[in-house]
């Protein structure tokens, strides 16, 4: 039996979600067409579309579809890039953001844009102080709500709230919060002046039990945002092409029950959370729980197994029958240590010395069990291993 516990990464496809998609694209017609079949698949287009503005606390036409978290980030940051006013080159960037932000800043630095990095505390929190104090005169700002790897909890109404302040377009980055954390697009905005303040916020269906493939940008009316995608005059210009109507009506679908599950699931997966915490910090004392105990996402258990390589870690675990991960799932597969980490003020071999174990709507007590009963000696191996390693290359892994 296999247990999962890697939903940070994705979560399994909700069988409302399947059949939403599966009778959606029954429908033959393109929206954008004008007869009555065109005009039918249109119909369930913005329905989906209002009842996922419902749940985000946003306007219909502020919902722009997109392929997910990655594009959503794309599109939000080179968007209000490209749109910047003259003269105005930085990006206010925090340190641990999610690899989607941080190499497309990259890309952006690389074209001539100025970084103004963000340090964040130990627990990987945003400092709010120095992202306030970065922003006067930047062309835009980002953030994540929730840290995707550590799981810490940032304060958005405060990042928003200096972002309208200093009359700054602000992006956050939602794809880990979305279903764990209320998300008012809306009252995140607050009071902001047109255009400046929160603008843009990135959210992806894989995350909350919707198909692969399908996300959202939300994109304030007033928003300055130039188009990746042309072609085409959909969702206001901001990303042409033929829309996605069953991968549509799978994300409202899925967005509406991981709202109407929220506050009893966080209460479940947080208890269980703690069973996991508590029982790996008992079987392994020399571990470590990190990001913030308490203002942290409910289903992420984010710890440091000092003296054992993650990597060698996690295959344990896998041949035991349990999925976990070493960090954001875009960076599996590449051996290198997590710069989240190593923003945590933690050196390169903790970088590398770290697994995630996140929990989700079909997380069980007996997934919690395995985990526990698997890994006293799963650690005793991989640091047996790692000193092994470390003998025969003569230097510390």
């Amino acid at each position: 039996m296999r247990h999962y516990l890697d939903h940070a990464a994705t979560t399994p496809l909700r069988p409302e979600a399947r059949d939403a998609w599966l009778d959606a694209s029954e429908m033959v017609g393109n929206a954008s067409s004008t007869h009555g079949a065109g005009q039918d698949a249109r119909r369930l287009l913005e329905e989906a579309r209002e009842r996922s503005a419902a749940v985000l606390d946003c306007d219909p036409i502020e919902v722009v579809f997109t392929s997910g978290g990655t594009e959503s980030i794309n599109l939000a940051l080179q968007g209000l890039w490209q749109a910047r006013p003259v003269g105005t080159d930085a990006i206010v960037m925090p340190e641990a953001e999610h690899h989607a932000t941080v190499d497309t800043i990259e890309a952006l630095v690389a074209a001539g844009a100025v970084l103004r990095a963000v340090p964040v505390f130990r627990t990987a929190a945003i400092d709010g102080r120095v992202f306030a104090d970065q922003l006067p005169g930047a062309a835009l700002a980002t953030a994540l709500v929730a840290n995707n790897e550590a799981g810490t909890i940032n304060d958005a109404a405060e990042l928003a709230s200096s972002a309208a302040q200093a009359l700054v377009p602000l992006h956050l980055d939602a794809v880990s919060a979305l279903g764990h954390l209320p998300l008012s697009f809306r009252g995140l905005r607050g009071d902001a002046p047109d255009a400046l303040g929160l603008v843009a916020m990135s959210v992806a269906g894989h995350k909350i039990g919707a198909p692969v493939g399908v996300g959202a940008l939300v994109v304030a009316r007033t928003a300055r945002l130039s188009a990746l995608l042309r072609g085409g005059a959909q969702q206001r210009g901001l990303r042409a092409g033929t829309q996605d109507v069953a991968g549509a009506a799978a994300f409202a679908t899925a967005l509406e029950l991981a709202e109407s599950e929220r506050e009893s699931e966080t209460t479940r997966l947080a208890a269980m959370r703690d069973r996991l915490v508590d029982g790996i910090l008992t079987r392994v004392p020399q571990a470590e729980l990190l990001g913030d105990s308490s203002r942290r996402l409910p289903g992420n258990a984010h710890i440091l197994f000092p003296g054992a390589v993650g990597e060698s870690l996690l295959f344990l675990l896998d041949t035991a029958g349990i999925a976990a991960s070493t960090g954001s799932a875009c960076q599996a597969g590449v051996a290198e240590p997590s710069h989240v980490v190593m923003a945590m003020g933690r050196s390169e071999q903790d970088a590398r010395s770290v697994l995630r174990f996140s929990l989700g709507r079909t997380s069980t007590d007996a997934d919690i069990d395995a985990v526990l009963a698997a890994i006293a000696d799963a650690y005793a191996r991989a640091v047996s291993y790692t000193h092994l390693r470390a003998h025969e290359t003569g230097r510390n892994l």
